[in-house]
């Protein structure tokens, strides 16, 4: 377990302007996995040679796929649950899910009132999670016992009810094109982890990076943390597992997420808490590199544009 007790400032916390950048996955069919994301999810590609390809916005790269044509998909392991898209508004919701339904794709429209939302797996089980946020009709209740949603008018959701599609389509008029890509100003807005245990995983994330905890239920076996009070930037469960191994090297899914960070100055001292909790790390060419307890890849580092690759 990682000792923080010799960490300066217990109470640092994150800054509020920090978000998740982008997600790297290690994937087997390069060419399946890049005309999915750009015909059925609208993402742009932005660079594709060597056996990887950098998707996202036209500005923007959400996703890298790096092929690893013999690599395993392994069960009962850490790693992703889940990257979430947050598309702009429920028009671009609609447009994409209906997109989904049209092609006969497998999705799970959900309304977590707070959220609207469909799930679905990319053709090498990838969990994806496309959402718009609705907080004019709620909010989450996360306690030891139990997680729930309270509408705007007082009662009490389960928080996981099916998305009303007829009232989400209605955000498209009727010539409304379905094959236009994902908006500019579309983001990861979280992703959601297994781990192996989350008292270990909040002494990273909370204790170590900063995140602040916004919620935690014991009975549901996860933890929400995040930035500047949003719902939540990175979800943790033990779904998996209580103390569930990490992944083999040859495991396909998650290489590592970004969290992307203001300024240098705020670098800096979680760099600072990183070496005083004796957590090794890496700099390379895009950041900071380090594992979580679980072995789950963070890269922090600085604001990513399309440029920076066209050089």
């Amino acid at each position: 377990m990682i000792q923080i007790q010799n960490i300066q400032n217990a109470k640092f916390s994150i800054h509020e302007d920090t978000t998740i950048g982008s997600v790297v996955l290690k994937v087997t069919n390069l060419d399946r996995q890049v005309s999915f994301y750009q015909q059925l999810l609208g993402f742009q590609v932005l660079k594709q040679e060597a056996g990887q390809a950098l998707l996202g916005t036209r500005d923007k790269e959400l996703l890298q796929l790096v092929e690893q044509p013999r690599y395993k998909r392994y069960h009962r392991v850490t790693g992703l649950y889940h990257f979430a898209v947050l598309l702009p508004n429920h028009g671009e919701l609609a447009r994409v899910v209906k997109r989904l339904h049209e092609s006969g794709y497998p999705n799970y429209p959900t309304d977590h009132i707070l959220t609207k939302t469909t799930y679905l797996d990319d053709p090498e089980g990838n969990g994806i999670e496309l959402y718009s946020e609705s907080p004019e009709d709620g909010t989450w209740i996360m306690d030891q016992d139990s997680f729930y949603a309270r509408r705007a008018d007082g009662s009490i959701s389960s928080g996981r009810e099916p998305l009303y599609l007829e009232a989400l389509f209605k955000h498209l008029e009727t010539d409304d094109r379905l094959d236009l890509p994902i908006p500019d100003n579309t983001r990861i807005g979280h992703v959601h982890l297994h781990v192996g245990n989350i008292d270990e995983a909040l002494l990273f994330y909370h204790g170590v990076l900063g995140f602040d905890v916004m919620g935690r239920t014991d009975a549901a076996r996860m933890a929400f943390v995040s930035a500047g009070g949003y719902h939540h930037h990175i979800g943790l469960n033990t779904w998996q597992g209580e103390g569930a191994p990490a992944p083999p090297p040859d495991s396909l899914g998650l290489s590592y997420f970004s969290i992307e960070l203001p300024d240098d100055i705020t670098l800096n001292e979680i760099s600072r808490r990183i070496e005083q909790a004796g957590i090794s790390a890496e700099i390379n060419g895009e950041g900071l590199y380090l594992q979580d307890p679980s072995r789950n890849g963070v890269m922090l580092t600085g604001k990513i544009n399309r440029q920076d690759y066209d050089s």
